[in-house]
């Protein structure tokens, strides 16, 4: 059984300028959940960037499924591999029901509206998500009239109906309450997806995810469990800060000082 997703040696950065990525291997086993990690500017978006193809590396490789990105189409990859990304855009003259059922896209065959009726299984898929998601009230609303948290349910959403085999998150807390914040960590276990995410909430990283990968200015710093891959020195030279760690309730405590 091939690895979800494996990075083998890659280094990335924009045309003509230096990397931001520098020699990044890992392998995310299927059904896992891993977090991201880092400063600003550490390269995390770029990191997901490159898994979502959105970037082509600049040395070695990346694999989704045991394809290679670069040798399969844009289709074979979205029937694999989901991304929810900070920012959308906001002028969509769509509803959220039908920004959601666009998701269901790569799995039909021919030429077929994206915003035509769904029937079948592909209705009952939508609907599903639609209400796993709280979206139930707002979902015949305008896109453009939702909130920022809305619309980021709105994706996470579509993501589902694609029925993916990896789903990958840039920073999929923004904008949500907490309610919703612990609603969405909580729900992506459930959906036996490998999930691969961005978080710069320590604390929810620990409590949600089996696997945390730092990084420091490009570079893999620690990749483990929260507990082996958290620790005050990791902190220290991802952040570069002095962190300091509390774990003697039932979830870590960071405090930062300079």
């Amino acid at each position: 059984m091939p690895d979800a997703v494996e990075l083998s040696n890659v280094s990335w950065g924009p045309a003509r300028r230096p990397d931001i990525l520098s020699d990044i291997s890992f392998r995310v086993p299927q059904g896992q959940i891993m977090a991201i990690c880092g400063a600003n500017g550490a390269g995390k978006t770029s990191l997901l960037r490159l898994i979502y193809r959105h970037h082509k590396p600049r040395l070695g490789s990346v694999r989704v499924m045991g394809h290679d990105l670069q040798n399969i189409t844009a289709n074979q990859i979205a029937r694999n591999l989901a991304a929810v990304l900070q920012e959308h855009p906001s002028d969509f003259a769509l509803t959220a029901r039908q920004i959601i059922s666009l998701g269901r896209l790569p799995h039909r065959t021919g030429w077929v509206s994206g915003l035509s009726s769904p029937a079948g299984g592909d209705a009952q898929i939508i609907e599903a998500a639609i209400l796993r998601m709280d979206l139930v009230g707002m979902a015949d609303r305008a896109y453009d009239t939702l909130s920022g948290g809305e619309r980021q349910r709105v994706m996470v959403a579509r993501a589902i109906v694609q029925q993916p085999r990896v789903i990958v998150l840039d920073e999929p807390t923004n904008h949500l309450d907490i309610r919703h914040q612990l609603e969405l960590l909580e729900l992506l276990p459930g959906l036996g997806l490998t999930v691969i995410t961005t978080l710069h909430d320590l604390t929810l990283a620990a409590n949600f995810a089996e696997r945390i990968l730092v990084l420091g200015q490009g570079r893999i710093v620690a990749d483990g469990p929260p507990e082996l891959a958290l620790t005050e020195d990791t902190l220290a030279q991802a952040f570069q800060v002095k962190a300091k760690i509390d774990r003697s309730g039932d979830a870590p405590r960071f405090s930062f000082h300079l």
